[in-house]
């Protein structure tokens, strides 16, 4: 037997460390929250995303009484640049997460649903996604859907 080790590797940043573009998106990723509709979790996301095109494409969680129904914010985001911009790879995205009116302390990740739409999201777009995740506390900085899913499902 041999025991092995996959690590990820990502960045603690706080928002005057960040690029304009990522304040930019971060900032939109976060008004996207108040298109949020969350009744049942009280848990609004938001996601801004820019396409090596120059567009910005912001998306937010829609909930729904039969839970499956509902859609992240992340695919909100993701197809809706698809339906708008097919030919633009996604390179930049931006979260951020509020509930009883404050944003969150640390960031949140993508779910493994989000993470494999944006896994093929990279491969169609040809590009690793720049990811910025945002907390009050801290702001994670990923390169790349790999760091999220080192065993990804990939065709």
């Amino acid at each position: 037997m041999i025991n092995k080790v996959k690590k990820i590797e990502y960045r603690e940043v706080t928002f005057d460390e960040l690029p304009d573009n990522a304040k930019q998106l971060i900032e939109k990723a976060k008004d996207a929250t108040k298109t949020s509709y969350a009744p049942y979790s009280n848990f609004h996301v938001g996601a801004a995303l820019a396409t090596d095109g120059g567009h910005i494409v912001v998306g937010s969680n829609q909930e729904n009484v039969a839970y499956p129904s509902g859609l992240c914010a992340e695919r909100t985001a993701v197809f809706a640049c698809g339906a708008q911009y097919p030919t633009e790879a996604v390179i930049t995205l931006a979260i951020a997460a509020e509930t009883e009116g404050s944003f969150i302390g640390q960031p949140i990740i993508p779910c493994a649903a989000c993470l494999q739409v944006l896994l093929e999201t990279e491969r169609r777009g040809g590009k690793k996604i720049d990811f910025y995740l945002y907390g009050t506390e801290v702001i994670y900085h990923i390169t790349g859907v790999g760091s999220f899913l080192p065993f990804s499902f990939d065709m």
